[in-house]
């Protein structure tokens, strides 16, 4: 690049986008490319700038816009698309609503390539179409070819993103406890599962009232997966109590148990296992008072077709502490990282 004053780049090429910032915008004033003109010098001096930067190649070197296509060439992700460059920047948005999975491992390898920075959403987070995915670019207004070249040939060997769409399930549900089997008070989880569920492509093929009698439940369970149900819900009898039947049920039916616990609140007494393919959940009295639990951050990862195990349900401990706050922000909060 060659710097030149202002008042003497008349004629010339800028060689990147000059931002402002006034009167409540921000942006590219000029965008690279733009033919400097008699009338940009006063516009220029009031934002500050009193040199520009004209591209002068030189083997070696890539400018800042094609870097970051670069960069987004070897970073694609399925169900996703780059706008940009703009500002230096290209931004990766959501075309489906799923979840998003980051190789964090890479990304810092990646960020650890002189002038390279590549941020994103956290790990394992939940998106609607359009969300934000991920932003790239390097920080001078050229880099060395040889880096650029570096984030390609690592890029080839893992993919940096994934965004895994929800996909179609049939939800079956199935509520335990005396007192709500006798109708000594009324189910309150039902409607808890019926909302939450709404946020994915889920139909429910049925929802069983069942008392605390461990051959209701598995036959319950058995009629629900008859039914064509590919998810269980369990509620209630989860704890550690003698006569709270439901992880005995589970076990019967012939499921793997995954867990029984996660290091998360609420929702610590969560049990994840799985029947096949079939993912099952129980869970804790707590989704029922609580506007999130660690079943809002199960779902997503459901939908999505993530097999959960025993290492990454333990990852769940840091981040695994809700904040309580007055108004639930879930998932934009802290709540859930792992």
């Amino acid at each position: 690049m060659k710097k030149v004053n202002v008042e003497n780049a008349v004629g010339l090429t800028l060689c990147h986008d000059i931002t402002a910032m006034f009167d409540g915008f921000k942006g590219p004033l000029f965008r690279r490319g733009h033919v400097i003109e008699e009338a940009d010098i006063p516009r220029l001096l009031d934002i500050g700038k009193k040199t520009v930067f004209i591209w002068e190649p030189e083997a070696g070197e890539v400018h800042e816009e094609d870097a970051a296509r670069r960069m987004a060439a070897a970073i694609g992700a399925p169900n996703s698309h780059y706008e940009g460059p703009s500002e230096g920047k290209m931004l990766l948005k959501a075309d489906c609503a799923g979840m998003l999975r980051v190789n964090k491992a890479l990304q810092r390898r990646l960020n650890s390539i002189g002038d390279i920075t590549i941020t994103t959403l956290p790990d394992h987070y939940p998106v609607a179409v359009g969300a934000r995915l991920a932003s790239m670019r390097i920080v001078p207004l050229v880099t060395q070819e040889a880096q650029i070249a570096e984030l390609e040939a690592l890029c080839k060997t893992q993919p940096l993103l994934q965004l895994l769409p929800y996909q179609p399930k049939k939800a079956g549900i199935i509520i335990t406890g005396s007192e709500v089997y006798s109708g000594r008070i009324q189910d309150k989880f039902e409607a808890v599962a019926r909302r939450k569920l709404a946020a994915y492509p889920c139909e429910i093929v049925g929802v069983e009232l069942c008392d605390d009698v461990l051959d209701m439940l598995t036959g319950k369970a058995k009629k629900l997966l008859d039914a064509g149900a590919d998810l269980l819900i369990f509620s209630g009898g989860m704890s550690v109590d003698p006569d709270d039947l439901t992880p005995s049920a589970i076990r019967a039916l012939g499921a793997e148990i995954v867990t029984h616990g996660v290091p998360s609140q609420p929702g610590n007494m969560t049990l994840v296992a799985y029947l096949g393919d079939v993912p099952i959940l129980g869970v804790p009295g707590a989704a029922i008072s609580m506007p999130t639990t660690i079943f809002d951050v199960l779902l997503p990862q459901v939908f999505a077709g993530q097999r959960f195990t025993k290492e990454e349900l333990i990852g769940l401990a840091e981040g695994g502490l809700c904040q309580l706050c007055k108004a639930c922000h879930f998932p934009n909060c802290t709540f859930g990282r792992y």
